[in-house]
């Protein structure tokens, strides 16, 4: 008997023992899962990267800079810009939306890249656009908009301290042996909206007349709502095969960014 008993005591506290180390175990399997989970996801695609200024490299020649503007309706929103870089050349789409981002873009393309920006190119008169601007001037990159962007950014007070090249519908720059393009399809976010263009690497930037998939209808004190979409299909039929599509805030993608656009405006 007393072996018996003995024999069942001892098979009692090995059951005992196993089921704790079981549950500690899956408790250490379930705490790994759950630090797996919530640890954040890294681009791979950001190059640089400061509390004011992203940077993501999408191809061989064309670069996202993200930064960060505060606002009161949405509260801190990231605001999309192109670059475009060619044989130690670059042409930016937008400025960043302050100095303090500004002149981190310019360090990162001059001094990083090796590269000269010989043109800013605004694609509407918004801060989101144009923040950096008087950054740019100062080291006197050469600024290029249309005629209506001008018009509109002197209307809401914007000083210049360098002439401002001028186009109507349309823009080509030589960016080393290829070419840049910016052009105006019709109102939509603003009246101004122009939307940027490299071939070589099928990569639209829509600015704020091109939304992320997902996205609301967002700021549209400046807007003509019944022709936004009409003008974005414009673009689309423009450029029906480009592979990279930066909008003004969010996510880039491709021509999906068209379509959802169009449908959203309707």
């Amino acid at each position: 008997m007393k072996i018996l008993l003995a024999f069942t005591l001892f098979l009692g506290l090995t059951f005992i023992s196993c089921k704790e180390s079981s549950s500690k175990n899956n408790q250490a399997n379930q705490k790994t899962n759950n630090e797996t989970t919530n640890e954040p996801l890294i681009d791979s695609l950001i190059i640089y990267q400061t509390e004011n200024l992203i940077i993501k490299k999408l191809s061989n020649h064309i670069y996202e800079h993200i930064s960060y503007l505060n606002t009161d309706d949405f509260g801190k929103v990231a605001c999309n810009g192109m670059l475009v870089i060619n044989e130690n050349e670059g042409v930016l789409f937008d400025t960043p939306t302050d100095k303090k981002s500004s002149i981190e873009l310019i360090n990162f393309v001059t001094k990083e890249l090796k590269c000269k920006i010989i043109a800013l190119i605004p694609t509407h008169f918004h801060n989101d656009c144009v923040g950096g601007l008087a950054e740019f001037e100062e080291h006197n990159i050469p600024t290029y908009a249309s005629k209506q962007t001008i018009e509109l950014l002197k209307e809401n007070g914007q000083k210049f301290s360098q002439p401002i090249k001028d186009f109507t519908d349309s823009l080509t720059l030589d960016i080393g042996n290829k070419k840049v393009y910016a052009d105006y399809f019709g109102e939509g976010h603003t009246k101004d909206n122009i939307v940027g263009y490299f071939p070589n690497d099928k990569a639209v930037f829509g600015g704020c007349l091109i939304k992320e998939v997902g996205a609301s209808k967002g700021y549209l004190a400046d807007a003509n709502i019944n022709e936004w979409s009409k003008t974005v299909v414009k673009v689309k039929q423009k450029y029906p095969n480009a592979k990279i599509v930066i909008p003004g805030h969010g996510k880039w993608g491709n021509t999906e960014l068209f379509d959802y656009t169009i449908k959203l405006f309707e």
